[in-house]
């Protein structure tokens, strides 16, 4: 018999004794052991550090029999949720207590992995390790349990048709293609390759798009909903907003094909540089663009006007401002250009203009925030219908 005292240290560094079970470490000795691995077993059937305690308590039994030390004790010693600096610092404090009840000579730890035996240097700084003992959980080799797990979670993915619209029905539309591809390609040698083509496109488009609205979470069906929503109960907002759209595309076209013609009368000459025919070009779509914006804000006075929206004041005054946005755009691409300066009589007039533009759309919209006091707002009719309703 060898005389010295050993510990057989059941090691737990995530806290899955306190976490699961309530046991508070350190627990010493075999009967605290056996008694906190059952409740672990109880709570949690399948966590493996329940058997890494039954091991130790089982190694502690064998060295109890066959007599080779003075004495053998069984610890079991936990860490933290929380892996790292504050695990290992609360497994070195646990480790003291342990070693002050019972002065052990060497240690025996029991592990179930490589995490734990990181705290290794912490042990070995206040006692020798004899050995290591890992356990190893042993899981049934047949080929009818594999063949159970997998069926198992096939099941589990039908059941869920989200889940099962990505994992079968993506792959399987991507091996359709492919496979009409190839029938393409037999019957019609000549367009196998552009068939290719297309189907790749196809692919990528569709796993891009999947990707795409499960990053961002978009719900294409709720997105549609909205749209559909919205065009039915504000059909005169969309309306004018396309309009609006329409008028500055069909202006900025049109300034592109006569950049030319409209530099030369402009400035005289063709732009030399790219910057110049930028600013050009702004100041040649600048009346599109205020016509454009025009239009679209003209269709949410008519909308609040139908519907006796309260902030028809605010657009209205919005739309009469649209000639101070053409005045901006038409000086400032004037001034850019060096066609004038800011001491200029046609600047001068330009700006008392937008000045009185401005002053009477706010004092017209002032007028009329007062007359439309009474009125509802749409949030407000919305939610007086949903309480009707209700």
């Amino acid at each position: 018999m060898v005389d010295i005292r050993v510990l057989i240290l059941a090691i737990d560094r995530d806290d899955d004794f306190g976490k699961k079970a309530g046991v508070k470490g350190p627990v010493i000795g075999r009967n605290a052991c056996l008694d906190a691995a059952v409740k672990l077993s109880l709570a949690d059937p399948e966590d493996s550090d329940a058997n890494v305690l039954y091991a130790a308590i089982k190694l502690h039994d064998e060295l109890k029999q066959k007599g080779e030390f003075e004495e053998v004790e069984v610890a079991l010693i936990t860490g933290h949720p929380k892996v790292g600096l504050k695990s290992d610092m609360e497994l070195s404090k646990q480790l003291d207590e342990v070693l002050k009840v019972f002065p052990a000579d060497g240690v025996i730890p029991v592990t179930d992995g490589a995490e734990d035996e990181q705290i290794f240097p912490i042990i070995t700084s206040k006692v020798p390790i004899i050995t290591l003992h890992r356990v190893v959980v042993k899981q049934s080799p047949g080929i009818e349990t594999t063949w159970y797990i997998i069926v198992k979670y096939m099941k589990e993915i039908l059941s869920d048709p989200e889940v099962a619209k990505v994992v079968f029905g993506i792959p399987g539309l991507i091996v359709l293609l492919y496979g009409l591809s190839k029938i393409t390609g037999v019957w019609y040698p000549q367009s196998e390759k552009i068939v290719s083509t297309v189907i790749s496109g196809t692919v990528l488009l569709i796993i891009g798009g999947l990707f795409f609205t499960r990053g961002f979470n978009l719900n294409i069906r709720r997105a549609f909903a909205s749209f559909r929503h919205a065009v039915v109960e504000q059909f005169v907002v969309v309306l004018s907003f396309v309009a609006g759209f329409l008028i500055i595309l069909s202006g900025a076209i049109n300034a592109y094909l006569n950049l030319e013609t409209y530099s030369l009368h402009l400035i005289g000459s063709y732009p030399g540089t790219s910057l110049l025919a930028t600013l050009i070009y702004l100041n040649a779509i600048s009346g599109a663009i205020a016509l454009g914006v025009a239009v679209m804000i003209g269709g949410k006075v008519i909308n609040s006007y139908l519907r006796r929206d309260y902030h028809i004041w605010y657009y209205i005054s919005a739309l009469l401002m649209t000639p101070t946005l053409w005045i901006t755009l038409d000086l400032t691409t004037r001034y850019a250009l060096s066609i004038f300066t800011i001491s200029d009589i046609e600047v001068f007039k330009k700006l008392v203009l937008g000045l009185l533009d401005v002053s009477m759309a706010v004092v017209i919209g002032a007028y009329l925030r007062g007359k439309v006091r009474g009125w509802i707002n749409n949030g407000e009719r919305d939610s007086m219908r949903s309480v009707a309703k209700a």
